[in-house]
Order: structure tokens, then C-alpha cells, then sequence
């Protein structure tokens, strides 16, 4: 074991530096008070596991040995840190001193030029004080916190990993909230990294002090200060995990201008990994056996049935592409290989019926809007849509596919006019990545409600894959939907969402921007919301309710409607065309 020329810690109230008073009372007192604090306790580890003049990442990881810590989940903090180049971590600060120990030695082992922003106490190793930049938060004036924001500064601009525990203090019990967590972080970290444009890591901490530790600290905020040492010792034979979204780029923190948003929301992200509002979504109760996909559907009888059809059900062109719509008994070819499409691309989302292809009953009374690529001849998505006064007209509610999903009351918009319920979406594999696919869609449903302008609304769900997190899910939900009136899921949508998040939310007036920052933080592939929800959300939509769609492999699902002609101008002008007028003012 090797041990370099350090100085020896000297662990006691006596070894507390100032010229004033107060330094000759303690030298006096620091018997006791040693006692009291359990600096005797610390003292007799650190002499008795020869801690004494190690390197700092011996003197850390042989400290967190002694003290039988197990530190779970580092590689998954470390996966997200860049190898090289300017980095802003920052933490919740649980315990007061062993966090920061164990953020240093876990990241200085990747990257040599870490440093951590800390507090003055952590002094009371000399082995480890290369790690830090002492800052005092109980002194914000003080002269060595400007110093320690200069360094900073520097040592990101150098390129470096740097560490900041934005609360400066312990997390407390707050009474407003009924709960323990960090006071209101400070926005350096934020601000850093706008200025240095340096990515940032929010990096969860588990765990907590000793309920004597917050009953103290709720009498005098102090106690809390002077209870550390012992509250370290406590931690003994405890295991802390660390968890850690993804990295946040400059791109996104770009997106907001003040720097309390940013800080607001590495807090949230920070929180969200909080494992204790980590649930995954529930296996299945029976795996599902997958069949073979269908044998796709004769090229030559899809073409002979689009030939057939009424002019008007050819809806418009673009380069050797055309949307059409049809019924099941207009093109059953063309309708089944829809169906056979819709699996293929459905399981790729962990959804799908796992049958040779995806269908039911509501395909035969439903409209099929479609794209068909001549040159290929090839379907390349579609939307199955129903048109409400068609199929209520000799039935109820139960004729509506989202009837199985939801409970929609008399006063909801489905009930009250002619409405199209949109569902079934797909753009296939091969076309996901290109702009056409999706605008096609949208403008073939367009030049149709120009056909039937009796149609003013359009209501439908956003399906939510279950390869998002449940997590993304709760916070759309509880972001996105801004009109429950009228309509309750069947299966409802129940995921508890971390405290922090209502605390965000409490402070802030959520938008898109945030809700996807918030996804694209969250989602172990960073993807971000679902392309289709900004579309319905540009158009002005309105979200109703969150449900699980049991028939369709238990699938989340957000229902909303848009109001066609509240539309902004410039997409009723990109979707209607030169029929816009025509339909704004139908009556």
C-alpha cells in the first residue's frame, strides 16, 4: 500500500483554524466536543485502518470499505460521462460528506481531471483535498466561494469534469413539501453550462439521513451542521445507488433562455432517477407467441382496385405517390395487406396483436386513408378513421373503436357532431425517417374533411409505445392533458410520478419544449415524443385522458381532438390548400 508525503489529517475541533475567540474555546472545549460530534469515533477509524497520508483514491476507496459502503450503479453514471472535453455533473445532496467521496473517487478513476465543488468541511481529510474546490454555503459572501466560482469557471473552460452539488447543503425535512429533500439548488452549475456551453449530467444519490438528524434540524437548522460526522458513521454497511438519465446537451439547454429553467429542470432529471419512482412496465401475464406475418397481398389485385375506384377517393399525388380512401368491401386486397403492414410495423414498437396480421371487426365499417407508392407498388402507411355520424347512425357508442378504451359521456365532442375517429396509424419502416410519409397522411385527411366539410373535428389517441419508459408517460400525462371533460379511461393510466415533478410544475408553465427535454433526458435511447403528438399539438389540439388500450397489447394511449378550423393559418393553408376558405366558412 503505498503512502506519498502528505500531511496527516488531524481530526479535532482543536485543529479548526481562527484567530478569534471562538478558536481559543474551542481548543479549550475540543475534548468534549470531539466527543459530542464523534470526531473520537472517526478518528479511531482513521487510525486504525492506517488511513493516514494515502493517495486520495486509496484513502477513498479503503474509507468506503471500512465503513462497508457499497456504491451500486457507478457504470451506469459513467456510460453517460464524455471521456473527454467540458462536463457539469450535478447531485442531490443526501448525506452532507460520503457523497461527495464517493462522486470523486468513482469519476477521478475515469477522468482524471475531475474536480468537485464542496464544502469546506470535507477539509477535515487532508488526503482527499486535491479532489476538491472548497466553496462555504453557510457564508455566501465569503471570499473563498468567489474563488471557488472562478476556478470553476476556469477548469470547465479547460476542458474539465467538474462536480457540483447545487444545494451547497444537506437535504433537510421541509414542511411545505412533507418531505426530505435538497433546499433550492443554486444556479451555477446551469449557468456554467450555458456559458461554456458544456453538456450536463444530472446524477441521482439514494438515500437518507437519521430521523434524529431531521428532528434536530427542524429545531435549530445548525444541529444539522454539527450531526455529519455521526451521521456518517451511521452509514455504515449501507448500500447507495447512483442513477443517471443522459447527458444534456447544449442543443437542448439551448432551447431555454433563462437560466432558472435550466436549473428547475437538471433538478427534475435529477430526481426522476430516484428509484423508488422507477417502475417498469408489467411483464404480461402470458408471453405472446408471435405468428408468422401473412403472405403480402397480390400487387396486381391492389392496383385493379384503386382503378376502380370513384375519382373523388383519389385524393391527391405527389411525385409517384397517391392517397386514397376506401371500405373494406371497395378494396379488401388493399385493406388486408393494411392490415398485414400494420402488424409488421406495430411489433417493431413492442405492440401489435402477434396474429398474421392486425385486425378486427371495426375494419370492415371503417374508412382506410392510405398512401400508395405506383412506382413501387407499395402501401406505405394509412390511418383507419371512422366517421362518427355513419356509424352511430344505426348503433351506439359501441360502434366506435375507442369505446373499448374509454368512457366518452354525452358532452363529449363524439357525441355531440359529426366527427372522424382516427386511429390505426403506420408509416412503414422504411419510410419512418423521410417528411412525405406523415405529411401525405395529413394532407390526403385534409383533402378529404374538404370534401365533408361537415367534419370539424377529429378526435383519435397518440399511442405511447411501450418502449418508453413509464416515467416519459407521466410526465405527457400529466403535462399534455389540458381537458379531461366529458370522458375517463376504462383502464386507466396509474404511475406514480416523483414530488419534484408537481414542485416543477408548481413553478413553471409547461410546454412542449419542456416535456420533450424532459423524455429525451429521461429515455435510455434519447429518443424524444412521439412525432405524431408535436404534429397534433401544432394543430392546436386538445388532450383529454391518458388509458391503456387493453386490446391492443396493453398499450398507453393519449385521446385527443382537434378543432380543424381553429388550426393555425399556415397548416390549414399546407393541408386544405386552395379549399381552405371553402371549408372555414362551410356552415
Amino acid at each position: 500500500m503505498t503512502k506519498l508525503n502528505h500531511p496527516v489529517s488531524n481530526l479535532s475541533v482543536a485543529a479548526i483554524n481562527t484567530a478569534s475567540p471562538l478558536g481559543h474555546i474551542l481548543k479549550v472545549a475540543a475534548p468534549l466536543l470531539d466527543s459530542l460530534l464523534g470526531i473520537n469515533k472517526l478518528r479511531d477509524i482513521y487510525l486504525s485502518n492506517n488511513l493516514s497520508g494515502l493517495d486520495k483514491q486509496e484513502f477513498s476507496e479503503k474509507l468506503l470499505n471500512v465503513l462497508g459502503i457499497n456504491v451500486l450503479g457507478a457504470q451506469g453514471v459513467i456510460n453517460k460521462i464524455p471521456k473527454q472535453g467540458p462536463c457539469i455533473v450535478v447531485c442531490n445532496h443526501p448525506y452532507g460528506m460520503i457523497e461527495g467521496v464517493i462522486i470523486a473517487k468513482l469519476l477521478t478513476h475515469y477522468r482524471s481531471d475531475t474536480k468537485v465543488m464542496a464544502n469546506v468541511g470535507l477539509k477535515i481529510f487532508t488526503e482527499i483535498k486535491d479532489y476538491f474546490i472548497f466553496a462555504n454555503p453557510l457564508k455566501p459572501k465569503a471570499a473563498i466561494n468567489t474563488s471557488a466560482i472562478k476556478q470553476c469557471f476556469k477548469h470547465v473552460n479547460n476542458d474539465g469534469l467538474l462536480v457540483v452539488f447545487p444545494a451547497g447543503r444537506v437535504s433537510f425535512f421541509q414542511s411545505k413539501k412533507q418531505r426530505v429533500t435538497d433546499g433550492q439548488w443554486n444556479r451555477l452549475a446551469a449557468q456554467l453550462a450555458l456559458k461554456t456551453q458544456a453538456p450536463l449530467l444530472p446524477v441521482f444519490i439514494s438515500g437518507q439521513n437519521s430521523p434524529m438528524f431531521y428532528n434536530l434540524g427542524r429545531i435549530y437548522y445548525r444541529f444539522r451542521l454539527l450531526m455529519l460526522i455521526r451521521e456518517l458513521l451511521k452509514i455504515q454497511k449501507r448500500s447507495i445507488n447512483l442513477g443517471a438519465g443522459n447527458l444534456l446537451t447544449p442543443k437542448l439547454l439551448n432551447k431555454f433562455e433563462k437560466t432558472d429553467e435550466i436549473n428547475d429542470i437538471a433538478r427534475l432529471l435529477c430526481y426522476l432517477n430516484d428509484e423508488r419512482f422507477v417502475t417498469p412496465w408489467q411483464e404480461d401475464a402470458q408471453s405472446m407467441q408471435l405468428k408468422a406475418i401473412m403472405q403480402d397481398v397480390d400487387k396486381t389485385k391492389m392496383t385493379s382496385e384503386l382503378a376502380s375506384l370513384p375519382c373523388e377517393q383519389h385524393l391527391l399525388d405527389f411525385k409517384s405517390y397517391s392517397v386514397y380512401y376506401g371500405y373494406q368491401d371497395q378494396i379488401p386486397n388493399c385493406v388486408a395487406e393494411i392490415t398485414r403492414l400494420r402488424e409488421i410495423t406495430f411489433r417493431t414498437l413492442n405492440e401489435g396483436s402477434g396474429e398474421p396480421c392486425d385486425t378486427d371487426k371495426f375494419d370492415a365499417s371503417y374508412m382506410h386513408l392510405f398512401i400508395f407508392d405506383h412506382k413501387n407498388e407499395e402501401i406505405i402507411g394509412a390511418y383507419r378513421i371512422g366517421q362518427t355520424d355513419l356509424l352511430q347512425k344505426n348503433s351506439d357508442v359501441s360502434a366506435l373503436y375507442l369505446s373499448q378504451m374509454f368512457n366518452f359521456e354525452p358532452s363529449f365532442i363524439n357525441q355531440q357532431q359529426p366527427c372522424l375517429e382516427m386511429g390505426r396509424s403506420f408509416i412503414v419502416q422504411k419510410h419512418q425517417g423521410s417528411y412525405h410519409g406523415l405529411l401525405l397522411l395529413f394532407k390526403g385527411i385534409g383533402a378529404f374533411m374538404a370534401q365533408n366539410p361537415r367534419y370539424r373535428t377529429l378526435y383519435g389517441t397518440v399511442s405511447l409505445s411501450k418502449l418508453y419508459d413509464p416515467r416519459s408517460v407521466a410526465i405527457i400525462d400529466h403535462a399534455m392533458v389540458n381537458n379531461k371533460q366529458g370522458v375517463s379511461a376504462n383502464t386507466p393510466f396509474n404511475d406514480k410520478i416523483h414530488p419534484e415533478f408537481e414542485d416543477f410544475i408548481s413553478d413553471h408553465t409547461l410546454n412542449i419544449d419542456h416535456v420533450s427535454t424532459l423524455v429525451m433526458g429521461i429515455e435510455e435511447d434519447k429518443k424524444d415524443i412521439p412525432i405524431l403528438l408535436k404534429q397534433y399539438h401544432k394543430l392546436g389540439a386538445q388532450f383529454h385522458c391518458m388509458g391503456i388500450d387493453s386490446n391492443f397489447n396493453h398499450t398507453p394511449g393519449l385521446l385527443l381532438s382537434v378543432h380543424l378550423p381553429s388550426a393555425p393559418e399556415k397548416l390549414l393553408k399546407l393541408y386544405l390548400g386552395d379549399k381552405k376558405d371553402d371549408y372555414i366558412n362551410h356552415s
